[in-house]
């Protein structure tokens, strides 16, 4: 559920908010915790840390705003490092082709660049990982 309000917020108001990122990492690496023990805990803190540290360049190159970044942390906190890499390759894909559908659709459109908004493909593809394989998400 995380990441479709995340998706929902980012298509709707451009943005994922700090009061929807900040509390999931401590809030995954508590269920971890109780669910399965330190070590779970300690997994589901190094998939925040793997999420965080992949996508920081993007950030400080501009090309990806702080919420997604969050985002990502927080869904490395939920699926653990192994687990968080298909996620974030199958967003990458989504993205990507929803940045060519944008493009083939306004190509007569003279407005600009537009803004591929990721949590909208990182909720699609949370969704699509966990509803082929609905065992992963504990």
């Amino acid at each position: 559920m995380f990441a479709v309000a995340a998706g929902i917020t980012d298509l709707r108001w451009r943005k994922i908010p700090n009061w929807l990122t900040y509390p999931a990492v401590p809030i995954a690496i508590f269920l971890h915790w109780m669910i399965a023990g330190r070590h779970a805990a300690l997994l589901s803190l190094g998939g925040a840390a793997l999420g965080l540290g992949v996508l920081l360049p993007f950030v400080l190159l501009g090309g990806l705003g702080g919420g997604d970044w969050k985002l990502v942390g927080a869904l490395g906190a939920f699926f653990e490092p192994r687990k968080l890499v298909p996620v974030l390759l199958l967003t990458l894909m989504i993205n990507g082709i929803i940045a060519i559908s944008v493009v083939l659709w306004k190509k007569h459109d003279k407005s600009g660049a537009q803004k591929i908004r990721f949590g909208i493909g990182a909720a699609i593809a949370t969704l699509l990982y966990v509803a082929a394989q609905p065992w992963v998400a504990f």
